[in-house]
């Protein structure tokens, strides 16, 4: 009969083991050490358990060697497992979630074998891609890609691209601005894994922002104003007013803005939205004029004419560039022959750090400002008309007639006549797809009778955009980058129309015509000139 202690937990007395208790004793004992690497006893018994006999008791207090039974072998103690049992517990789940892994790993590489590379990221920025041109998209794949061409890329609604790729992404650099409030879908065919397999298609969409400009007012009795603005003009917030407000130009980051003081010229950096104005130094105390901007290059550029100018002293018209990536750059001036170069005309060449002039002897020149080579001389030339972006070519006026000239290699021709000719143009301004021409249409006495700009196509055809007759003037006329939106800026009723005392004097009203291109539908007018989309100050 079971002893009542182990029922209680209570321990029982001491009492001298009998020969078969030691036996049996000894035996389940041989048994537990047998077996117990594999299946050890539970922590919570009151004593080991012999897996098929009655339960083996466990004496309260050690026995002595002399109380143990005769002919009792004490055994051998028994080391712990080097595995307990929750070491096997976590090693069993540890080989389950590596067995996990191996299949969900074996099924996506099949699924990857089966399906080709498929597009795991895209980064792209929208406003960036509206302003300027060379942004970029980057398709990320799943894995690494065999080589792309650009055939294989198509983007809807067409615009110019160049790629590269490396791994497993590839990228898409637009190589114009593109088309504000648009949809873009960019689709890449037959791509295949470095590995091989079957080929893919990648595709991804993005819309761009409406675009917004900045214009200037100026203001007879009050302080001149720059406002940023939409479209429809309805959203119009002045960011920057000052008394006078000669001239400004806009980059991705930044408004450069040429204001009076003192009846001299300062030169005011500041953010988009008008704040944390710094001044920038000029080459002294003098006139700054002809105000433009090298976003890419991060460069301002102007001509700056000594207030204290005479026969015998003083400089007149010398250009100027500044670094607006670096708070502490000085002005540094174009020479040529080691004095500084007296400049007719000039434009920043897009896209890049260089500049385009005609000095007063009329030499034309290039001088890139990002290093030491000073300018190299293009022959001669009276006006530069127009710069392309994107394609580093020129349009300029030479005795002989306008041309089209290369500046990387120098190879010109000319200009080409517009279906049907509407005549010599006063001024062009060049947009992706073609461009604007001035012009102004005479009697047979050489009288204006009007004004016209005239939309040329790449292909040269040609149709009038906007008009004027001869009591207005066009006194400025841009493109928007992408080349979707025209903004022209007349002077109406001229003869009635009193100049500013500004030193860029305007007429006193002067009214901005923004108009879509392609369909030749006026879409808003607005009071001032001078859009954020000019790359040079309007025509005087």
């Amino acid at each position: 009969m079971p002893d009542p202690s182990h029922a209680t937990g209570d321990a029982p007395e001491p009492r001298p083991m009998t020969r078969a208790e030691a036996r049996a004793l000894r035996e389940a004992a041989e048994a537990a050490q047998a077996t117990q690497a594999e299946t050890p006893a539970p922590a919570e018994a009151s004593g080991p358990a012999s897996p098929s006999g009655p339960p083996i008791p466990t004496p309260s207090t050690p026995l002595s060697s002399e109380e143990l039974p005769v002919g009792y072998a004490a055994p051998e103690p028994t080391k712990p497992s080097s595995h307990p049992r929750s070491s096997r517990r976590f090693l069993l789940l540890f080989a389950s979630v590596l067995g996990v892994l191996a299949v969900v790993v074996g099924a996506l590489s099949a699924v990857s074998l089966v399906q080709g590379p498929r597009l795991a990221s895209v980064q792209v920025d929208p406003s960036g891609a509206v302003e300027a041109s060379g942004s970029r998209l980057i398709l990320t794949a799943n894995q690494a890609l065999a080589p792309i061409d650009e055939s294989q890329v198509s983007i809807e609604p067409d615009v110019p691209f160049t790629i590269d790729s490396t791994g497993r992404a590839l990228g898409v650099r637009f190589t114009v601005p593109l088309h504000d409030d648009t949809v873009y879908t960019v689709r890449v065919d037959d791509v295949t894994g470095v590995g091989g397999g079957p080929s893919a298609v990648l595709e991804t969409e993005f819309r761009t922002p409406k675009t917004h400009i900045f214009l200037l007012q100026r203001s007879v009795d009050g302080d001149d104003k720059i406002f940023r603005t939409d479209l429809t003009g309805q959203k119009a917030v002045a960011v920057y007013q000052h008394p006078q407000i000669d001239d400004f130009r806009a980059t991705a980051n930044e408004l450069i803005v040429a204001v009076e003081d003192g009846g001299t010229s300062s030169l005011i950096a500041m953010d988009r939205d008008g704040k944390n104005e710094r001044e920038l130094p000029l080459p002294g105390v003098g006139y700054v004029s002809t105000l433009q901007v090298s976003d890419r290059g991060g460069l301002v550029g102007y001509t700056f004419t000594d207030k204290n100018l005479s026969a015998t002293q003083g400089r007149a018209s010398v250009l100027a560039t500044q670094s607006l990536r670096d708070a502490n750059a000085e002005p540094q001036l174009i020479e040529i022959g080691g004095e500084p170069a007296s400049i007719a005309s000039w434009e920043f060449v897009p896209d890049a750090a260089a500049v385009l002039f005609v000095d007063f002897d009329g030499t034309l020149s290039l001088d890139d400002r990002s290093g030491d080579a000073g300018p190299q001389t293009l022959g001669l030339a009276q006006s530069i008309q127009a710069l392309s972006r994107g394609t580093y070519t020129a349009i300029i006026e030479r005795t002989e007639g306008l041309f089209v000239l290369d500046l990387a290699d120098g190879a010109e021709e000319p200009l080409a006549l517009s279906v049907p000719d509407f005549g010599t143009p006063v001024g062009i301004t060049l947009y992706p797809g073609g461009e604007l021409r001035h012009v102004i249409a005479r009697d047979a006495g050489g009288l204006p009778t009007g004004q016209a700009i005239i939309r040329v196509d790449d292909d040269g055809a040609a149709q009038p955009l906007f008009e004027v007759s001869s009591t207005d003037s066009i006194v400025q006329s841009c493109a928007s980058p992408s080349g979707r939106y025209a903004a022209v800026s007349v002077a109406p009723d001229l003869l009635n129309n009193p100049y500013d005392r500004s030193l860029l004097p305007m007429p006193e009203t002067v009214q901005t015509h923004l108009i879509e291109i392609a369909t030749g539908e006026e879409l808003v007018v607005l009071a001032g000139f001078d859009t954020s989309w000019c790359a040079k100050g309007p025509r005087r």
